[in-house]
């Protein structure tokens, strides 16, 4: 147990002030009912250079939940990265529930496959090495996927945000989920521009821009949630 914290801590993207805390929703919400590949897929990815890009377990496990209050048997991930929260859907929805996973980056992937195939459950992922908007359109090109998907999840480009927001509001049923992952990029969305670090500069911008445009959205309710790098929920509502 105190070496699974030490693993998430070391690349958390936690809002919260108090890493004694953020280790106390871990191990009282999330290590006693981890399933064991996920601590695996995990620990793998802890090794990883680009560590801080996994989905943060305590986000993991609120939408394990949503997965379920939905009954997602139909979904989309748009990137991947190693896996970590693809696992976690495909443990999730039914034996005979299919996720179309996109990512530019095979290779990240594929550090996460082998425990995916251990796990038994890599027969319901249709993994997808292109860009996401494609993708996208391809799928709306037939009529029968229009309002047929149960949930999404995005971690990818930030600039692409809106765009992956206005196709999956056509592919999401009436009532469908889609979560955005690192939707207050650090808590520098709350910052004045020359008080935010360097480091997130980039993606703050398009993360304003998007978040705004949410606010606005009447197809959709909307959560911010600061689990992790902030995870914003959407429940399509027309």
């Amino acid at each position: 147990m105190e070496n699974d914290t030490k693993i998430a801590a070391s690349v958390s993207k936690g809002l919260l002030q108090s890493e004694e805390l953020y280790r106390y929703v871990l191990e009282t919400g999330v290590y006693p009912r981890e399933p064991e590949p996920l601590k695996e897929l995990r620990d793998v990815t802890a090794a990883h250079p680009m560590a801080v890009m996994g989905t943060a377990p305590d986000a993991g496990k609120l939408m394990a939940m949503l997965l379920k209050l939905v009954n997602a048997k139909k979904t989309i991930e748009v990137g991947v990265f190693t896996g970590y929260s693809l696992l976690l859907t495909a443990l999730t929805i039914p034996e005979d529930g299919k996720i179309i996973a996109i990512d530019l980056n095979r290779d990240s992937y594929e550090i996460g496959l082998p425990v995916i195939k251990r796990a038994g459950v890599d027969h319901k992922i249709d993994f997808r090495d292109a860009e996401a908007l494609p993708v996208l359109d391809h799928l709306l090109k037939d009529k029968e996927n229009e309002g047929s998907f149960d949930y999404a999840f995005v971690d990818a480009d930030k600039v692409n945000y809106w765009n992956y927001h206005e196709r999956l509001m056509k592919l999401l049923k009436l009532g469908g989920v889609v979560i955005y992952d690192n939707t207050l990029w650090g808590g520098s969305v709350a910052m004045p521009e020359e008080q935010t670090p360097e480091i997130f500069k980039s993606g703050r911008q398009a993360t304003l821009e998007f978040n705004k445009l949410l606010a606005g959205d009447p197809r959709v309710q909307i959560s911010h949630v600061p689990l992790g790098d902030g995870i914003t929920i959407c429940r399509r509502i027309y």
